[in-house]
């Protein structure tokens, strides 16, 4: 009975090897890129996108009550503004968002409101590198990165990683969206580099096969992402 218990950890792990695929249910290539587009090199710095724990200022033409010097972003990335309530606002422009709160406080509220968002002070900008990777963990990046660069912060994949197994899990208006890129073929150029933001969360996936069984055992929570999608 040892015996069967102790082979019992490799058992679940070869089933895993042969019927596992994280990525089976998540976009892949032009539907990967639509939701994580490239990076433009011609299009210049992107406009700043609020990020988490941002401050803000809001200002409502002709309405004190509803102006604000700061508000800040919670950790969920929204903002809770009388008369609308909350709004998502992390991943939007200062722009987008003065539109959407424009939307909601003129839907019954005020007629033809005038609002104008500002960046009062901006939280440091972090992506999530983890699975497969030399150093997983979370990094800083100035505004925007690629998926290549936030890999590379991680020093690079692992002997056992999968490269054509990488995704990338973005937070949008509220919807939490999952894609899968090739990394051996953004690396030869046969395919774009994907552009990364901050709040997004990078997973290299990683050979059951191949992995040996501590490999595993670190991989192991990263799996029950998947089971949402």
């Amino acid at each position: 009975m040892l015996k069967i218990r102790s082979l019992l950890p490799l058992l679940c792990l070869g089933l895993l090897a042969g019927c596992f695929n994280p990525g089976a249910d998540l976009a892949r290539g032009d539907a990967a890129y639509e939701i994580i587009p490239p990076q433009d090199p011609e299009r210049g710095p992107p406009d700043y996108r609020i990020g988490v724990l941002d401050t803000l200022s809001v200002r409502v033409f002709q309405e004190p009550e509803l102006t604000f010097e700061t508000l800040q972003v919670d950790a969920s990335g929204t903002i809770n503004f009388p008369l609308v309530g909350e709004v998502d606002a992390a991943g939007k422009t200062a722009i987008e968002l003065s539109e959407l709160l424009e939307a909601g406080l003129g839907a019954r509220f005020i007629r033809d409101p005038q609002v104008v968002v500002g960046v009062v002070s901006s939280a440091a900008q972090r992506v999530v590198v983890e699975g497969s990777v030399t150093e997983p963990g979370v990094y800083e990046i100035a505004g925007t990165s690629s998926l290549l660069e936030a890999i590379a912060r991680a020093k690079g994949p692992t002997i056992t990683a999968v490269d054509d197994e990488v995704i990338v899990f973005r937070q949008i208006d509220g919807e939490q969206y999952g894609a899968v890129f090739n990394l051996r073929h953004i690396r030869e150029g046969r395919v774009p580099d994907p552009e990364i933001l901050g709040g997004d969360r990078i997973v290299v996936g990683f050979s059951a096969v191949r992995g040996i069984y501590q490999d595993f055992l670190r991989a192991a929570p990263i799996f029950n992402i998947f089971t949402r999608f």
